[in-house]
This record gives C-alpha cells, structure tokens and sequence, in this order.
C-alpha cells in the first residue's frame, strides 16, 4: 500500500509531503485546488509520461517519491525478474530534469518506464469515472470471472503453453516455405550433388597433381640438371666426390697427432658421406625421370575437371568444393527426409495443443464454478448501491479457437429493470449505472485479487444523496480488503474515511500554490460542512457534518 509521497517542484506544488494510511482516505477540495495534480504526480511516479510543463520552475528538476509498503503482496520474484533490489518498504523516484529529460529508480537502481508500468499493475489501480468502460472489454470481463474462479495460475501455465504453440506454428510454416522453395531446386541440387560426389575429391590433391604436371612439363630441363650435377660430383679428375676423397685421405693421415687435426678429419668425412648420399640421389632422381604421355594427359584432364568445378561453385580450392558438396547435401536430404521433419514438428504441436486443451478445460470448468458466484455477489452489491432490480446473465460458451484467455467466448449481459431484456452492457447501462456496477465490481475484486492500493477519481460525479451513502459504505467495505484513497465532492462519502486530507491552493508572494494536508477530527467537521453549504458553513451544516462523522 501506498504509505507516503514526496513532490517537489510539480505544477503548483512548490514541496509537498504527507503519509496515507489503511483503510479509507479521503482527498477533497475545491474545484481547481489541485486535486488532479497530486493525482498527476503519483501517475509519474508510476511511469506516465513527462514534459517540461510538469515542472514549476523550469530552472530546477522535479522530484517526486512514493513508499510502498509490499511485505503482503509476493512481488519477490517480480524484483527478482527485473534485477531490483527487494525492500519491504520501496522507493519509488521518479526525476524530471530541466532539458525534459526524466529518470526513475525503484530502491535507488535506475528502471525504465516500462518498468514502473509493469510494477504499477502490481501496487496501484487508479480509477476514474470514463474508465467504467472496461467493463465492456471482453479481457477485463475475464478478469473478474478469472479472480473469483482462482484461475492464475492455470492461465500462467495455459499463456506460457500458448506461447510454444505459436512458436512452433511459426517454425513448421518456416519449415514448409523452405522445403517448398528446396523442391523447386531440388534436381539442380541433386545434380550438383551428384557431380561433386562422382568426382571423389580429396584433400591436397589438386597441389599434388599441380607439382607432378610442373615436374613433367619441365622434364628436360631437369633431366639435364641432374646429369650434369651428377658428372660435376663424380668426375674422376675434378669432381667434386673425387677432391673430397683426396682431402680425407691426406687429414687421416694426421688427425691422430692432435685433437684439432682430428676434427678437421671428422667434420670432411662428415661433408663426404653427405655428399655420397647426394649423389646416389642425384643419380637415382636422373634415372627415375620419365614422361608418360598418357599420365600426363591424365593428370592434365583431372586438373581441368577441378578447376571448372571450381569455378562453377565460385571457389578456389578442393577444401572449399568439399563444403559446398555439403551444403548441397543437407539441402537435398531436406527435400528427401521432409516427411521425417514435418511429422517431427507436428507431433510436438500436437503434443502442446493435448496440453493446452487440457489447461483450457480446467479454466472453463472453474469459470463454470464461479459464475453463479459471481451473478449472486453483483445483486448482492448492486442492491446495496441502490440498483435492486439490476441483473446479470453471464454467459460462457466454449470454441474452437485458443484465445488469450483459453477457448471461452464470455459475454455479461445486464438488465436494469425487472422483466428487462438482457443486452451488453453498454448498450443499456446509463453512465450512472456503469460507475455502480464497477464500484461493485471493484469490491468483489478486492476480495480476491492481492492488489494494495486503489484511487478513485470522482467515480461519485452526479451521484444523489442516498445513492452517495450506498457508495460511501462500499468503499468503507473494501477499505478492509486493500487501501482505498478516493478523491470525492460528497459529504457522505468524505466522512466515511478513515484518515481525510484536504487538498487547497494559496497565493505566496503572488505565486499560486498548492498544498494537500491531513486533517484532524475537527478540522474534518469543517470541511465536511463547507462540502455540505459552500465556505460559510451554517450551524445546521456543521451539526449535519457532525452526525455524517458520527
């Protein structure tokens, strides 16, 4: 519940600051005094949107804060969700800047607006007069028949459940434009499929056959290269093997006289067996070099077939035709395994849809449940504010479809009169009726649903005297179940209150301001009077006043 409000620098608030408490509060005022401002100021705090006309001095920020008290209403995981500190009493700020720039915290940790939107709907239900026409929406006439069936968290499960469904639909859908799209390609890919696979690719074999076919291409130049590398080294005058043989046999000769002949020895005969084994190389390689017109051709024709296939794909090398090969692959075996896939999803839509039927029969049945109930409790409340002869038919049918609220189709038919037709709501409730039914709509509501804080805004508008006193016991009525704060202009209403603040403007150093403030019981005598008989009350409007407190 909201327990206090902080305003600053709003409107024609210059600083404001004041408690509320359980039970009924009462706000009243003259017409123009501001009540719609303190209203104003709590809808930002709670995420309205703000502009610049929102501040009083445009040279300083607007700041306004509410505590509310929450221990009561299980909003730990909602904190949680949204990565919010928890605090049993919370904050709740909301800044206005003066480039119109605005910022909100909950407990001190910047949110967005749509966060104080979402955790409005958790804390506070302001309500005002054109707002009875919810009561002809079909999904807040789910509501009350959900609240009184206890049907939370049957539709929690049934949206979560709703939610899979329309995300499978949307993938079998993306699954059957693709494979219809695959078909229409389906024997190109095949045949490029087919194609890659007869040619048996094979990784780093397009560098072999290209260092083969450079081998046979320059076979002559490297057939006479080897020769006469060959003849150079094992020349018996000067080649370079027959030198080499000299110099090691001379340093055998002295190597055991010192330790440094010894290894000039080693290392030639090292340099003299790596070059034997050079040319036996040499030799074998001049021997082994033969040009095969056939391989040649053979090599030549595989080289062609990979370098067209590569540019075909628009690709440079065998690792890249083998990635292609596949994707081509996969995009065949879609079209040919698409029964396969299709049946896959389509039991799982299956199996979401038995679910979901079985969610959607439960709500229903307990909607079924709680109609009579709920028909009974409108007359009952309904009788209470004046309206005697007012019934309700609530009809509930079940289709085909899955809805957001399950497979109910709902409708609240409403006869005023006795022997009256029933018809829709809003094609035969006045606008006076409306306000009624959704006073007593709200009552039953607070009896069921765990919302803190309700306000409303001049619902009272129009209303007579008796009926004025029926209103005031229904709010005094569900001030038991939750905070009521009711911004009023009747009498009967304002001394029903627990707690009454008076809302009022006064002119400081030629500057309109406005202030709100708690009135003790005398001061409530009085103002319930100058409701009651204008600014100069009469002994018999404070004496009326006394008996309407009593």
């Amino acid at each position: 519940m909201l327990t206090h409000i902080s305003i600053a620098n709003y409107a024609l608030i210059d600083a404001l600051q004041t408690d509320f408490t359980e039970g009924l509060s009462i706000i009243t005022g003259e017409t123009g005094a501001g009540k719609s401002i303190v209203l104003g100021a709590l809808g930002l705090v709670m995420g309205h949107r703000a502009d610049l006309n929102s501040l009083k001095d445009v040279t300083k920020k607007c700041i306004i804060e509410a505590t509310f008290a929450i221990e009561k209403y299980k909003l730990q995981a909602f904190f949680e969700k949204e990565d919010l500190d928890y605090e049993k009493d919370t904050i709740i700020r909301r800044e206005i800047l003066p480039s119109g720039k605005s910022r909100a915290f909950v407990n001190d940790t910047p949110v967005t607006l749509a966060v104080l939107t979402a955790l409005k709907e958790q804390l506070i239900d302001v309500h005002s007069q054109h707002k009875t026409a919810q009561l002809s929406e079909t999904s807040y006439q789910f509501k009350i028949v959900d609240a009184l069936a206890q049907n939370e968290e049957l539709l929690s499960s049934y949206k979560s459940e709703l939610v899979r469904l329309k995300v499978l639909e949307s993938e079998l859908n993306t699954l059957l434009k693709e494979q219809e799209t695959s078909k229409q390609a389906y024997a190109y890919n095949a045949h490029l499929c087919t194609e890659l696979e007869e040619a048996s690719l094979k990784e780093g074999e397009q560098e072999e056959l290209e260092t083969a076919l450079e081998k046979m291409n320059n076979s002559e130049a490297i057939s006479a290269a080897l020769s006469e590398s060959v003849h150079l080294a094992t020349d018996e005058q000067v080649g370079l093997q027959s030198i080499l043989h000299q110099v090691h046999s001379r340093l055998s000769g002295i190597a055991t006289y010192a330790p440094e002949y010894d290894d000039f020895f080693k290392r030639v005969e090292s340099l003299k067996i790596e070059l034997d084994d050079v040319v036996f190389e040499l030799e074998k390689a001049s021997e082994a070099i033969e040009v095969n017109p056939a391989q040649l051709e053979t090599y030549n024709d595989r080289l062609e077939l990979l370098y067209q296939l590569q540019k075909k794909h628009v690709v440079a090398t065998v690792s890249e035709l083998l990635v292609v090969k596949e994707g081509l692959d996969q995009k065949v075996s879609q079209v040919e395994n698409a029964t396969e896939f299709l049946e896959q999803k389509e039991a799982a839509i299956a199996q979401v849809t038995q679910k979901l039927d079985g969610l959607a029969k439960r709500i229903h049945e307990a909607r079924q449940k709680a109609i009579p109930k709920l028909s009974k409790q409108l007359k009952e409340v309904l009788t209470k504010l004046g309206m005697e002869n007012a019934n309700f038919n609530i009809e509930l049918e079940t289709i085909d479809t899955f809805n957001a609220n399950g497979k109910d189709k709902l409708q609240f038919l409403f006869s005023a009169n006795k022997g009256g037709q029933f018809d829709v709501l809003k094609k035969v409730a006045s606008g006076g009726e409306m306000s009624r039914i959704m006073l007593g709509v709200k009552l039953i509501l607070s009896k069921y649903s765990s919302l803190p804080t309700i306000i409303f805004d001049e619902i009272d508008t129009g209303v007579s005297g008796e009926v004025g006193h029926k209103i005031a016991n229904i709010m005094q009525e569900m001030g038991v179940y939750m905070q009521v704060i009711t911004i009023t202009h009747l009498p009967q209403i304002a001394a029903k209150g627990t707690s009454h603040y008076k809302v009022y403007k006064k002119d400081i150093a030629g500057v309109t301001t406005t202030f709100l403030r708690k009135l003790n019981s005398e001061e409530r005598i009085y103002e319930i009077a100058e409701i009651l008989g204008g600014k100069n009350s009469t002994d018999a409007a404070i004496e009326h006043a006394k008996e309407l407190l009593k």
